[in-house]
Parts: structure tokens; C-alpha cells; sequence
């Protein structure tokens, strides 16, 4: 008996119902924004939308409706705030408001980004699934870079080491350092200078040799017959006159002179030099 009244007052708050929305027609959500040209009906699809992902999202805080249904609740909340999204779009181009920078963000804080993944979120127990969790873990750590202004607070005097000499420490280790050097210096000038001084007094005392002098080594001999022919094949017997190094050098000289002669200076000026060298008898 109790389960028929339960129906009975089931169909008449049914009929209730029906006689309250009489008249009234539910319009759908269009599946565009673009299709809407009404700025009144475009902030009323937003707030739809965000009742429907505030549901939504209070759902799949439960880690008991099965992995299956997570991910089904996860993929609709991103599919909604992409939505939402196009909305508020399409309500800045009627002349609305921008609520994508004056919008709360409680939305987009409830769920966590994945690095890569374009925007998708993970909200409540989705981000406890299997696979989804080591996502978050290997999430790298973000690099704090300073900006050009907090670089050039650091740049000052002593940054371009103007201030290295007030310290009273590294002018005198400088000052001893450049005496030093200083020293080092002179003392291999001297030695430099004694060694070319003493290499020219050599040479002015060395006697001057022929080019064709045959110097001869003495070596000890191994035994007696090597040391035989080596004094036969070191004797020169000079059968003609040999000159000598000064006289060499004047007949290259001459030689160099006749070259340059020929190269320069022309017939007629050759033939006239030699009438006048006959003239004067030289």
C-alpha cells in the first residue's frame, strides 16, 4: 500500500511540475558559439557551462566510481572549459566583457597541467590514476631566470675592478713584482750585450781562410793501416796557384758589376765607356 502512495505522489509531483512549466519551452545550447548573435543568451550559455563543470568537478573528487568513469568525467571538464572558453570568445566580439582576463581562475586551478600535453588538466582523483601519476613526478623543475634589470644591480665598480687598489693590499705586491721583472730584464740585456762583444773580439782575432783549404781531422786510428789511408786520401798537393779570399771577393765583385752593366746600361753608353777608359789609358 505504501508503494502505491509513494507512485501516486511521484505522478502527481510529476503533474505539478508539468502545469508549473507550462508554456515555458527549454531551448538547447547551441553547438557553436558562432551561432549566437545575442550577448545576453552567450553569457547565459557561460554560466551553463560553468555550473555544469563546477558539477562536474565535485563528482570526480570520488576515487570510487572506477578508473573508467574518471576518465570519462576528466574528458568532459576539458571538453566544458574548452567550451567555456569559445564563449567567452564569442562574448568580447558582441562587445561584452573579457572574462578570460577579469574571470576567476578557481576553475583552472582545481586541475593540474601536464608538461606536453597542450593544455589537457587532470582534476581530483584523476590524478591519482595509474599512468598519470608518474606524469606529474617527472614534471621538471622550473628554471628561475633573472631578468636584464636584476642582472645590472650587480654591475658596478668593483664589477669592472676599479675598486681593486682601495684595499691597500694589491698595489704593493705589484710594485714588488714590477721591480722584479724590471731586474730580470736588465740583467738578461747585460748578459745579452757581453756575449755579442765577446763573440766580435772572436771573430776580428780569427785568422782569415782560403775557401779552399782542406782542414784535416785527427782521429785516432784503429789500427795502423787505417791510419795510413786516411793520411793519403787527406794530402792536397796544390799544382797551380790558389787565390786567396780576398781576391775571390773582388772577382765576384767585378763579375756582379759587369751583370749589372749589361742589364742597365745600354750599347752606345758601353762603347763610349771603353773610348774613354782607352783615352785615358786605363
Amino acid at each position: 500500500m505504501a508503494r502505491n502512495a509513494e507512485k501516486a505522489m511521484t505522478a502527481l509531483a510529476r503533474f505539478r511540475q508539468a502545469q508549473l512549466e507550462e508554456g515555458k519551452v527549454k531551448e538547447r545550447r547551441p553547438f557553436l558559439a558562432s551561432e549566437c548573435s545575442e550577448l545576453p543568451k552567450a553569457e547565459k550559455w557561460r554560466r551553463q557551462i560553468i555550473s555544469e563543470i563546477s558539477k562536474k568537478v565535485a563528482q570526480i573528487q570520488n576515487a570510487g566510481l572506477g578508473e573508467f568513469r574518471i576518465r570519462d568525467l576528466n574528458d568532459e571538464i576539458n571538453k566544458l572549459l574548452r567550451e567555456k572558453s569559445h564563449w567567452e570568445a564569442r562574448i568580447q566580439e558582441l562587445g561584452g566583457p573579457d572574462y578570460r582576463r577579469i574571470g576567476p581562475r578557481m576553475l583552472d586551478h582545481e586541475g593540474k597541467e601536464v608538461p606536453g600535453n597542450r593544455g589537457y588538466k587532470y582534476f581530483g582523483a584523476a590524478r591519482d590514476l595509474p599512468g598519470v601519476r608518474e606524469l606529474f613526478e617527472k614534471e621538471p623543475a622550473a628554471v628561475v631566470r633573472k631578468t636584464r634589470a636584476e642582472l645590472m644591480k650587480d654591475v658596478d665598480a668593483e664589477y669592472y675592478g676599479y675598486r681593486d687598489e682601495d684595499d691597500g693590499i694589491l698595489l704593493p705586491v705589484e710594485q714588488e713584482y714590477e721591480k722584479q721583472a724590471i731586474a730580470e730584464a736588465v740583467e738578461k740585456w747585460r748578459s745579452e750585450v757581453t756575449e755579442r762583444l765577446a763573440g766580435r773580439r772572436d771573430e776580428e782575432e780569427e785568422e782569415e781562410e782560403s775557401l779552399y783549404t782542406v782542414r784535416e781531422e785527427v782521429e785516432e786510428p784503429s789500427s795502423s793501416e787505417q791510419q795510413e789511408k786516411e793520411d793519403d786520401a787527406n794530402t792536397f798537393i796544390s799544382h797551380v796557384p790558389v787565390p786567396s779570399q780576398q781576391e775571390v771577393e773582388e772577382a765576384l765583385v767585378r763579375r756582379k758589376k759587369m751583370e749589372l752593366l749589361q742589364r742597365y746600361v745600354s750599347e752606345t753608353l758601353q762603347a763610349q765607356s771603353e773610348t774613354a777608359k782607352t783615352l785615358l789609358g786605363l
